[in-house]
């Protein structure tokens, strides 16, 4: 496979995402959406936003290479925030604005911030860094423009933390060059143009939403639409409706809140994008009857962020994720999908962690952590992660096969499968699903028709709802911790 053209030097991340600015100035770049109406941000007062914030904090002393906190919730003032730091040289570090005061203060004493930028209403971190308001952000815009602080590719850029559902959180170093390897997924998964109104559900810190949400399409010459604060995904297909989304993004999580609900006619919507967590057959199902469009999956991670995937021009086979996107170095390695070293979209490395780092690699080769299987046509089926198979009996399981085999029984609205200890050495195959009546009979005998004895729960858990983090993503540490609790005998 050819691979993807390196990225040009000297670079910076902001001044490429906004390289369309000047052309488009006029253009709607960002609206964030809401029943009630939208906000909405020209490219050219984006770009007079984010070099004026650039500017401001310049002006306070800040040096190259410093970190700035983010505690911003799905407002203008996190890009302007985000993007503004990039520009004059500095590293900012998006946090999700629903932590609690405890967890960012743990974070902050990692990155050691030498500012915070604060959302009312948001948790702060208990940490000496001074703190500037999100109307200080935006006020900016009347500063003067700072010089795009150009470079090296390859040097700091932004850290993200990953989301912790496997265990403590990883701060992850991303370089500059990092929206630059974007461009391989534009097509190989987004489907992406200028003339394109992308609606992403998520939270502006979730790297799905920062990337896929945001400086995609402004890279494209897009329109960014974000839902504001407070809008639940039952809002979602008439906010679609009103705002003439054409593509939208989201997690199979909301996409099966919003579905709960009749879905308007969407004449301009083309199709949707999903990631975060696997995608059952079941739901691409129920969404092609509701919307006469396909959506399209893909595979990735905070580290390196998306390399497989289906796209409007190949989607992906039924029962399977999609395709190693044009421009990646991918294989299987024991099972697992590796990524060459070479691939500009990966990490630095763990952040301050480089034993952590080098456990990640096999020679040249990132580990993702995601099983998989080829199938005849270069197609990979994900198989779940390697952290999350189960063994019992001494029979490896993928959680993802017995949860597509579950999935369409009627009335479950939401289903998830995860291994928990009975007692030292005694492991089973428990099932939570969330549904208005108890059908454990109804699962079981539909477990009898379609799986292995072995792949068969042994227990069945009807839940008010399963356990999700703030992007509806599925978090089975959570969830196994909750069942081996309520089966606990103590």
């Amino acid at each position: 496979m050819d691979r993807f053209p390196p990225c040009p030097a000297p670079f910076n991340l902001a001044a490429h995402a906004l390289a369309r600015a000047g052309a488009l100035a006029d253009k709607s770049a960002l609206q964030v959406i809401r029943p009630q109406g939208a906000e909405r941000w020209s490219y050219g007062r984006l770009e007079a936003a984010v070099r004026g914030f650039g500017s401001a904090l310049l002006a306070r002393g800040l040096l190259p290479g410093e970190r700035v906190l983010l505690r911003l919730g799905n407002s203008a003032a996190f890009p302007v925030g985000f993007l503004g730091a990039i520009a004059a040289g500095l590293v900012p570090v998006p946090t999700s604005a629903a932590l609690t005061g405890p967890e960012v203060t743990r974070l902050a004493a990692r990155i050691a911030p030498a500012l915070v930028l604060a959302e009312a209403g948001v948790a702060l971190p208990d940490h000496p860094a001074p703190v500037m308001t999100a109307a200080e952000v935006l006020a900016a815009e009347a500063l003067p423009p700072c010089d795009w602080a150009m470079g090296d590719p390859d040097r700091l850029a932004y850290i993200v933390f990953t989301s912790g559902s496997t265990g403590a959180p990883l701060a992850v170093a991303h370089a500059h060059r990092a929206l630059w390897a974007r461009g391989m997924m534009h097509q190989g998964w987004e489907g992406l143009g200028e003339g394109d109104r992308l609606l992403h559900a998520g939270a502006f810190n979730w790297t799905f939403t920062l990337g896929t949400g945001l400086l995609d399409p402004w890279v494209n010459g897009a329109t960014a639409l974000i839902p504001g604060p407070g809008v639940m995904p039952a809002q979602l297909p008439l906010l679609m409706k009103r705002f003439d989304a054409t593509i939208l993004a989201a997690a199979p999580g909301v996409i099966r809140q919003m579905l709960k609900a009749p879905v308007p006619a969407l004449p301009r919507l083309r199709h949707g994008l999903v990631a975060g967590e696997a995608l059952a057959p079941s739901l691409r199902d129920q969404w092609r009857r509701a919307t006469g469009t396909d959506l399209h999956e893909a595979l990735g991670m905070s580290e390196c962020s998306t390399y497989l995937s289906g796209n409007p021009a190949r989607p992906a086979p039924e029962g399977f994720t999609g395709y190693p996107q044009p421009g990646r170095q991918l294989r299987l390695i024991d099972g697992q999908i590796a990524l060459h070293r070479s691939d500009p979209g990966l990490m630095l490395g763990y952040l301050d962690a480089p034993e952590a780092t080098a456990a990640r690699f096999d020679g040249d080769w990132f580990l993702t952590g995601d099983l998989a299987e080829a199938g005849p046509d270069g197609a990979l089926r994900f198989l779940g992660r390697a952290d999350d198979m189960m063994n019992p009996g001494g029979f490896r399981v993928s959680p993802l096969e017995v949860e597509g085999a579950l999935a369409g029984a009627e009335g479950v609205t939401d289903l998830a499968v995860c291994e928990i200890a009975l007692r030292p050495g005694v492991s089973v195959i428990a099932c939570a699903y969330v549904a208005a009546a108890d059908l454990e009979p109804a699962l079981i005998a539909r477990a009898d028709q379609s799986l292995a004895r072995w792949k068969q729960p042994r227990l069945y858990r009807r839940l008010p709802a399963l356990p999700r983090n703030a992007n509806a993503k599925l978090n089975r540490r959570a969830l196994r911790a909750e069942l081996e609790s309520a089966d606990d005998p103590s």
